[in-house]
């Protein structure tokens, strides 16, 4: 028999075509079901996988709307604050009117809208100088002279507001606040203002070798190296520290001064365009509050301009984070860009001078803002220091630690490097205040008398008088160039009602620091001198070291030969300035622009350049060599302005 025929196969299910676009019940919700059954089908992990990385990417883009937010409304808030900003009671010069009320604009600009200051991100730094229009300046030039002279500006005035007012509040005593703002109707400059401004005396001899010595190296900083920090002469290039434009911020008011008002048109225009805070850079706090600060302020103060004024605002708000500390000693340096500050890699302290020597500066920029937050936060490092331990007679260690708050280093005093400018600025602000502070005057004085008691000595064979250094109770008869500060600031303090013996040893220190450069086979003082205390044949008083024999171009012979021939009228101290500058042009001058420091000044035949001019020669060096040789006391009269450590002039806030 056959066996039966097999079955057919069963089938269980029914198998359904679907054409696209048509379904059972909807295509919305197959596709619902069929997404929820690949999700089913996932295992956990996967699951939380995806979970994970939606969650991730939601938070991303909630961060990022919040710092995009936050950003823009930074921006409006200090567009918005802008044209509210004006001096706080200026006394001395004048402060320009509300932005508001004739809103600033740059040449090429249109009237109708404002530029933007703030932008954010890396600043282009222009290489080439930009073509000033002549036509443009003049017009510049005639609105100035007209404001000057009293006369109403325009609404519509494409120049913005330049014009100047002053004020007579009376000037807070430490530790106080601001004098509150007041609107105030616009007043013409004070006559040492407006003579500054428009009626330069007629440059001398001399003067007229400054202006061209100045000519010489601005042509090579704009050649070489413009918008940039420094430049370097010899190989025609240059060198970044901040990237801010250093040497041409330092020679703001150094050309208006030297009455280069085309050169300065031409810088101011780089930093309305060009000058943007808003970068990833540290920046050491002490040398950009001297040089950049500083110099903005000494800009505002001697052109009326109000842009310098703001830029020195948005600068000093990124200097802030460096006082956010457990001491409130402030760190060494902050990134103007994140607002982190730190100490150096090597160590949590600051050295004195750097925390001690801003205050002029801080100072300034609150009196013209209205904003305390500045002249607190250095007053409070004032009243700190005053009160710590391990001084001796006035004297300071050259160390604070930024945590504890303490001195560091006990036991060591010099008046040069990481100290000398503590001693200046205590005189300086006690002048700057009206003399009302008593503190900082005790301060000084104590510390005059701690340098004669401790510092003062007499060399061999020719009986100079020296400021050495003191050692766990060893003295050194080390002396740096910085120390040639001294005399001007001893002579300052004479001028201004402190004893007459001050004066004395003014002048004494002043015939010191000219042999410190005489003695060299060039003219110009190494960094580092020793004496020799000890009388010995065919031995000089002056002793150089072969690592101290370098010259950087330095300004504190000068400086004091300025504020000793000011206040003396002794014109052997123009005569010695005179020997200075034929020196720089000798040994330091480069054929194609700028002048360069120098390695060896016991070698006139070979000086060895160093291939750097740093900004302190524009800012500082020529500067109070022009100043020096001037015949005219009211030209910046010591009764009106004091000098911060680079050289900047800042109004006196109630002038004797």
């Amino acid at each position: 028999m056959y066996p039966p025929p097999p079955l057919p196969p069963r089938r269980d299910f029914i198998s359904v075509t679907l054409s696209p676009g048509r379904s059972y019940d909807g295509v919305q919700g197959l596709r619902r079901r069929s997404f929820w059954r690949k999700w089913k089908q996932l295992s956990r992990l996967q699951r939380n996988v995806v979970l994970f990385l939606l969650a991730f990417l939601m938070l991303c883009g909630l961060l990022s709307y919040i710092s995009v937010a936050d950003e823009w409304k930074a921006v409006g808030s200090r567009s918005a604050e802008g044209p509210k900003m004006r001096p706080a009671n200026p006394p001395v010069l004048p402060a320009p009117r509300r932005a508001a009320e004739n809103p600033e604009t740059f040449a090429g600009a249109s009237p109708q809208k404002p530029p933007r200051h703030f932008r954010r991100g890396p600043p282009n730094l222009q290489i080439r100088a930009p073509d000033g229009d002549a036509k443009d300046r003049r017009q510049e030039e005639a609105q100035r002279r007209a404001e000057a002279v009293g006369q109403a500006p325009r609404e519509d005035d494409a120049q913005g507001s330049r014009v100047s007012r002053r004020g007579t509040g009376p000037e807070p005593e430490q530790g106080t606040q601001l004098p509150l703002r007041k609107a105030e109707a616009p007043a013409r400059p004070s006559p040492q203002a407006l003579r500054t401004r428009n009626s330069p005396a007629s440059q001398n001899e001399r003067q007229k070798a400054v202006v061209a010595a100045f000519r010489h190296a601005w042509a090579g900083y704009r050649k070489f190296a413009w918008g940039h920090d420094e430049l370097k002469p010899v190989s025609k290039s240059f060198s970044e520290w901040f990237g801010l434009g250093l040497t041409l911020i330092d020679a703001l008011d150094t050309m208006w001064i030297l009455g280069l008002k085309k050169e300065f048109e031409e810088a101011r225009k780089w930093v309305s365009q060009r000058l943007l805070f808003q970068k990833n850079v540290d920046v050491n706090l002490f040398e950009s509050t001297i040089r950049i600060l500083g110099g903005l302020l000494s800009a505002f103060h001697l052109s009326g301009d109000v842009l310098f004024l703001k830029k020195a605002e948005d600068f000093g708000n990124r200097l802030m984070p460096a006082f956010q500390t457990p001491s409130k000693i402030p760190y060494s340096d902050v990134n103007i860009g994140t607002g982190v500050a730190h100490p150096p890699r090597w160590t949590s302290d600051s050295t004195v001078a750097e925390v001690t020597s801003i205050q002029l500066e801080f100072r300034e920029l609150s009196r013209l803002t209205g904003v305390t937050k500045f002249q607190e936060a250095v007053e409070e490092v004032t009243r700190h220091v005053h009160c710590l331990r391990g001084k001796k007679d006035g004297l300071v260690p050259v160390f604070i630690n930024t945590n504890s708050g303490l001195f560091t280093h006990l036991g060591v005093f010099t008046l040069g490097a990481r100290a000398d400018s503590y001693y200046e600025y205590l005189l300086k602000q006690w002048i700057q205040g009206g003399k009302k502070e008593t503190q900082l005057l005790e301060d000084y004085l104590e510390a005059v008398e701690g340098i004669k008691k401790h510092l003062l000595h007499r060399s061999e064979p020719g009986k100079l008088t020296f400021v050495g250094e003191l050692a766990h109770g060893r003295f050194s008869a080390k002396m740096d160039h910085l120390v040639c500060f001294l005399p001007g600031t001893l002579a300052l303090g004479a001028h201004h009602g402190l004893p007459a013996d001050h004066m004395e040893l003014a002048r004494a220190l002043m015939d010191t620091c000219y042999q410190m450069n005489r003695q060299m086979e060039t003219g110009l003082s190494p960094e580092i001198v020793h004496f020799n205390l000890h009388p010995q044949k065919s031995r000089k008083d002056v002793q150089v070291k072969a690592a101290d024999r370098h010259n950087l171009l330095r300004p504190e012979t000068v400086e004091s030969l300025f504020y000793l021939y000011r206040l003396t009228g002794d014109r052997k101290y123009q005569d010695w300035g005179w020997e200075l500058l034929r020196s720089f042009n000798t040994y330091t001058r480069v054929p194609s622009g700028g002048y360069s420091s120098i390695s060896n000044v016991q070698d006139p035949r070979n000086p060895q350049p160093r291939d750097k001019m740093e900004s302190f020669f524009l800012g500082e060096t020529l500067k109070y060599l022009y100043l020096l040789f001037s015949d005219d006391p009211d030209l910046l009269s010591l009764d009106t302005y004091v000098f911060n450590t680079e050289a900047h002039p800042l109004p006196i806030w109630a002038p004797s």
